[in-house]
């Protein structure tokens, strides 16, 4: 599988090449590499993408963290390694066509059409009542604000082992899911 980084003259777009888009992979697969005589196995756990990272992909302003989301997504393209929660899409619309100081990260047209190409390139995560309940479990127990909380409740729920985001204290684990802030050497 590979991608590539195309210019689409209202950004820039990461496009998965597997032949398989439209379908949704499995959230854990074994895979089996062969070593010198020997056999390994290990299984493949994706993360959860947070809405900071999907704006840092467009967003000129943070050319470092700009430079650090897009390895990100290329690589979970390419490793079918991280999820979106339906939650982030959302969210990246309102984040990116927001006009903060005179300053529009994309024009709605462009925001739309960047959140159909997240829903094509990488599986999404929808929200049930077991996500929900979790969600507010972990409202009471970590004291998450409601949103973090809804978000680490899809990584918890769907066994996702991290969360990529600078909202949360990086390395910290909170249930089974550790935080991983992809800007902290920044």
């Amino acid at each position: 599988m590979s991608s590539t980084i195309e210019n689409q003259g209202f950004g820039y777009s990461i496009r998965r090449r597997n032949g398989c888009d439209g379908v949704q992979p499995e959230l854990r697969r074994s895979v089996r590499a062969t070593e010198a005589g020997g056999g390994r196995i290990f299984t493949l756990v994706a993360a959860l993408i947070d809405t900071n990272v999907l704006v840092y992909r467009f967003d000129s302003r943070f050319p470092e963290k700009q430079k650090v989301a897009t390895e990100i997504l290329r690589r979970g393209i390419e490793q079918d390694s991280v999820r979106v929660p339906h939650q982030a899409i959302v969210e990246f619309i309102a984040a990116v066509t927001r006009n903060i100081r005179g300053h529009t990260i994309l024009q709605q047209p462009d925001a739309l059409r960047e959140a159909e190409e997240l829903l094509k390139q990488f599986t999404v995560l929808y929200p049930d009542e077991a996500v929900l309940r979790l969600a507010i479990r972990g409202c009471a127990a970590y004291q998450l604000n409601w949103f973090d909380a809804h978000l680490w409740s899809y990584a918890e729920h769907y066994g996702l082992a991290e969360i990529f985001s600078e909202d949360f204290q990086h390395d910290r684990l909170y249930g089974s899911v550790r935080m991983v802030n992809p800007f902290v050497e920044l």
